[in-house]
């Protein structure tokens, strides 16, 4: 008996040409059901009404089966595996994607038309599905291309163009757009704070990893100590921190001159960082051991200081595991610092516990929106920077 082997019988292969087939059919009636049967659209009266629930026919019109016919030419190229047909089918999917937002704007234009200024129409769980299927399938599509460069420019596009549908107003019926318009500023500036507090918990625990990693003989105690940190509650670490703070503050008032308090960015940053010293930590030890132990004597046989070595052999060598160890930090910061709220260290946590506070779930989502869109970026820029140093040491 042969274990592992491909099942290459007559079934088999109906099954593998099938499959595909059947997802295909699977994901076309999800986004039918989608954007006929589910809500795509919810009209209340004011922002913390229910409201009533349109579908997609109600709602978008002639744009619902104008979404659904290229969706199906374009999961129909897919199914191909053909990098021609893919390409095909990406341009299918954006302008399907813009269409089915478009349509979601004009639909709720029309529906508020007669209603009082603080009605409010919020995205149903149509929308949220029908995007979802579409935004995957368009993943798929750029993925089975192949081609160099194809993600990023669609990626840009599809930004380029939704920035464009909301500069011509086509959007600003839905209370998502109303929400940002009345807060724009304080979004805006909620962004900026955000980013800067993961970088700098991001840089404060990088700093901490380097010093627990020349740390040689305490590694065991240092595995412990950042391990334990892991499994206690974000929430319990950042109020530990206020009150560290508070005792040191009340210990050493001198400090309150240099603008330390204990609410604010700083109990945040460094508990945050508390939490990202342990990736950090464990991708620069792996790193220094990348090199084996062949081209270790060789770089010594050839002259080389302790800190040649470190800077031309140990660091190139480990350089994918060490950005890798940086990107599981960077996207772990975003989102951490969401909790920077709590404290008073500002961010986008702040605008989702507003919105929580206001139980209005369009104001959660523009601050959570952000982070999510903040932390796919991060993860795909540094994922692709990986990929490259592991071409350039690995090749």
């Amino acid at each position: 008996m042969i274990v592992g082997t491909t099942d290459i019988t007559p079934q088999g292969l109906s099954i593998g040409r099938l499959l595909p087939a059947l997802v295909a059919t699977a994901w076309l009636g999800a986004l039918a059901l989608a954007l006929t049967r589910l809500p795509v659209l919810t009209i209340a009266r004011n922002r913390l009404a229910l409201g009533d629930s349109l579908t997609g026919f109600a709602a978008l019109g002639g744009t619902a089966v104008l979404v659904l016919g290229m969706s199906a030419l374009a999961i129909g190229l897919l199914v191909s595996r053909r990098r021609t047909a893919s390409v095909i089918a990406l341009f299918l999917l954006l302008p399907a994607i813009l269409a089915f937002l478009h349509g979601l704007g004009t639909g709720a234009a029309r529906s508020l038309a007669e209603l009082p200024s603080a009605a409010r129409a919020g995205l149903g769980s149509g929308s949220w599905l029908g995007l979802t299927l579409l935004a995957g399938a368009l993943g798929l599509a750029v993925r089975r291309s192949r081609q160099p460069g194809l993600g990023l420019a669609t990626g840009l596009g599809l930004i380029l163009a939704l920035v464009g549908l909301g500069w011509a107003g086509a959007l600003d019926a839905l209370s998502l757009a109303v929400e940002y318009a009345a807060r724009r500023a304080t979004v805006n500036a909620a962004i900026g704070e955000h980013i800067a507090l993961a970088g700098a918990a991001l840089v404060l625990a990088g700093l901490l990893a380097v010093g627990l990693a020349l740390f040689r003989r305490g590694q065991g105690l240092v595995a412990l100590i950042l391990g334990g940190l892991q499994v206690v509650p974000a929430v319990a670490l950042l109020g530990a921190m206020v009150a560290v703070m508070s005792g040191l503050l009340r210990a050493v008032p001198a400090l309150r001159e240099l603008g330390l308090s204990a609410l604010g960015p700083v109990p945040a940053i460094v508990a945050i960082a508390a939490y990202l010293a342990l990736p950090l930590w464990r991708g620069l030890s792996l790193a220094l051991r990348a090199p084996d132990d062949d081209t270790l004597q060789a770089a010594e046989a050839l002259g080389l200081s302790p800190g040649q070595v470190l800077v031309r052999v140990r660091l190139p060598i480990g350089a994918p595991i060490l950005v890798g160890a940086v990107r599981v930090a960077a996207v772990q910061g975003l989102g951490l610092a969401t909790l920077g709220a709590l404290v008073g260290a500002g961010g986008l946590g702040r605008i989702v516990f507003d919105g929580m506070a206001q139980f209005a779930p369009d104001l959660i989502l523009l601050g959570a929106i952000p982070v999510v869109v903040l932390s796919l970026l991060t993860e795909r820029g540094l994922s692709r920077l990986e990929a490259a140093a592991r071409r350039r040491w690995h090749a």
